[in-house]
């Protein structure tokens, strides 16, 4: 291709395996440099390309010594880095980095499969375009690690003309104590926005006001828990949302009676420090009533009684944990949000940037799962789950701006 090729062998040539040590001599004898020094060639601009092939799949060591100085010599350069399966440095499995260096990569080519690592925690950021390869092998699929989430899933019903507002299902949002009740308006609003016939606030604040100016059509109602059991049974409950310490009261009746329920923020805290909520979450399997939760790395390292950095260190784990501990959907949020549900085969998100990360947009996620769950009340809560997070990341990938604002992401989803 009239390409001039320099190689960097950081290993020993004369301890390579069969398959590589033949490689090296057809190099060699094709004229090609090999050389152990850690210099790119002169006259390396931005029109060229380094290829990362210093780690293999099972690197699990922190990069050290002259492999982590490699990596700063490629990280400095601002040409483009192809990675080969994996960014050097990066734990393909977990998404998460070795050590302190890892190869910052504008494309990564993986081979034979998609590494689950590429697509949550620290690969989105250090993967960047992923290519794939099958190398003309095809590998059985029957038990694949996690499935991607695609447009597919995230798309719409039509709705008929003859539907009615009684089509599609009511919400009630519980949450909102004093000082927090932005964070159920929000997550009212877009259950609202995402196409629920009707949605009830209902603010633990008792001095809350009872309406609001931008979204006149949301309905308030104090104590709304307190409602006859088939009211409950009847509608889709978002809970936990700005809930603060308010929350712990009307849980109970929520966890026994509501039909689908949607658990974020302090109703997840609450949970995680009553065994009796626990065991009230627990049996709902049992009554045939599905549960998502909505938790961050924190809420669920609470959930699971170790720290945020270790549900952080394997994300699919920690979710696959926590879906089989409570017998429900999880969604754990981050970058790569994951969604298990414990018969099910892990999805992880393919929507999503780091504008989703400022105040109130995990409550209009937790708001926009419970829309969509009341017009589909038949739909599995795992599709439902993978639709919001979806839709809701895909928002974000449209904007194209630093941050995004809660309030302005429900329309953002809105028109998507």
């Amino acid at each position: 291709m009239g390409k001039r090729v320099s190689v960097t062998l950081l290993g020993d040539a004369s301890r390579l395996p069969d398959d590589a040590r033949d490689a090296y001599v057809r190099a060699q004898s094709a004229g090609i440099a090999i050389v152990d020094t850690l210099d790119v060639p002169p006259g390396f601009d931005d029109e060229d390309l380094i290829i990362d092939a210093l780690l293999g799949l099972g690197a699990s060591r922190p990069p050290a010594g002259a492999m982590a100085k490699c990596i700063a010599r490629i990280n400095a350069h601002s040409c483009s880095t192809l990675a080969i399966d994996a960014p050097s440095g990066l734990d393909c499995g977990t998404g998460q980095l070795l050590g302190a260096s890892a190869v910052q990569a504008s494309h990564t080519l993986s081979l034979l499969t998609l590494k689950p690592g590429l697509f949550t925690a620290h690969g989105r950021d250090h993967a960047g375009e992923i290519w794939f390869d099958e190398l003309g092998v095809v590998l059985p699929n029957d038990f694949p690690d996690a499935c991607l989430i695609g447009a597919e899933e995230a798309a719409t019903t039509p709705r008929s003309h003859a539907q009615h507002k009684g089509s599609f299902g009511d919400v009630a949002v519980v949450g909102g104590a004093r000082s927090m009740s932005g964070a159920a308006l929000l997550a009212a609003r877009a259950a609202l926005a995402a196409g629920a016939g009707r949605v009830y606030a209902s603010l633990l604040d008792e001095q809350a006001s009872t309406h609001d100016l931008l979204r006149p059509e949301l309905m308030f109602r104090a104590q709304w828990w307190q409602s006859p059991d088939a009211m409950i049974a009847a509608t889709t409950v978002v809970c936990g949302c700005g809930g603060g310490d308010a929350v712990r009261e009307p849980l109970p009746r929520l966890l026994s009676e509501s039909a689908r329920l949607v658990v974020d923020a302090d109703a997840l805290n609450a949970i995680a420090s009553d065994a009796s909520l626990q065991a009230l979450l627990r049996a709902r399997a049992d009554r045939g009533q599905p549960t998502i939760l909505t938790p961050h790395p924190l809420e669920a390292a609470r959930l699971l009684g170790t720290e945020a950095g270790q549900v952080q260190a394997d994300r699919l784990t920690a979710a696959q944990t926590l879906s089989e501990r409570f017998r429900c959907v999880v969604l754990l949020k981050g970058s790569g949000t994951v969604i298990v549900a414990h018969d099910a085969t892990p999805r992880i998100n393919s929507t999503g940037n780091a504008a989703l990360a400022t105040a109130g947009t995990g409550d209009v996620l937790a708001g926009w799962i419970g829309g969509l769950w009341a017009q589909q009340s038949r739909r599995e809560p795992l599709a439902i789950a993978c639709a919001a997070a979806y839709a809701h990341g895909a928002a974000a990938d449209a904007f194209g701006g630093l941050s995004l604002l809660a309030s302005d992401l429900i329309e953002a989803m809105r028109g998507s």
